[in-house]
């Protein structure tokens, strides 16, 4: 996925002092968390005993939309709130732990949820990351 560095790179203005390399790292990890928790919740709705599923969609589709927001935020430069930033960033990791640990219960049964784990730990991680490097 260079695209995401690619359009960092041509961006017009100064994009300060934020470590380029973590924040291309932070976006792509939300994008794929975002897409792992669409695909685990639309494939947790097909499985047989969907009821016992229920809290893994809901987490799933939370953790989807806040991964979502937070890649769109963090791609946008112009009128840059720093505030902002840091409180997704918090809320993004967040809810990918939750997400990561509900996931990862059902991992052994579902080959989608160990899947979707992975990339909710990846995405914290990637999070807590730039939070790091931006404090």
């Amino acid at each position: 996925m260079g695209t995401v560095k690619d359009m960092l790179a041509t961006y017009p203005a100064d994009l300060g002092n934020i470590d380029q390399n973590k924040l291309t790292r932070c976006i792509e990890a939300c994008v794929a968390c975002a897409q792992a928790c669409t695909a685990c919740a639309d494939a947790c709705l097909s499985e047989g005993m969907v009821g016992d599923l229920t809290k893994c969609i809901r987490t799933d589709m939370d953790c989807a939309d806040i991964c979502n927001a937070t890649a769109s935020v963090l791609s946008r430069h112009t009128g840059y709130d720093a505030d902002i930033t840091t409180a997704l960033l918090k809320a993004c990791a967040v809810a990918c732990k939750a997400c990561g640990d509900e996931c990862a219960s059902h991992a052994d049964m579902h080959e989608h949820c160990r899947l979707c784990a992975e990339a909710c730990r990846s995405c914290e991680e990637a999070c807590n990351d730039l939070l790091t490097a931006m404090a």
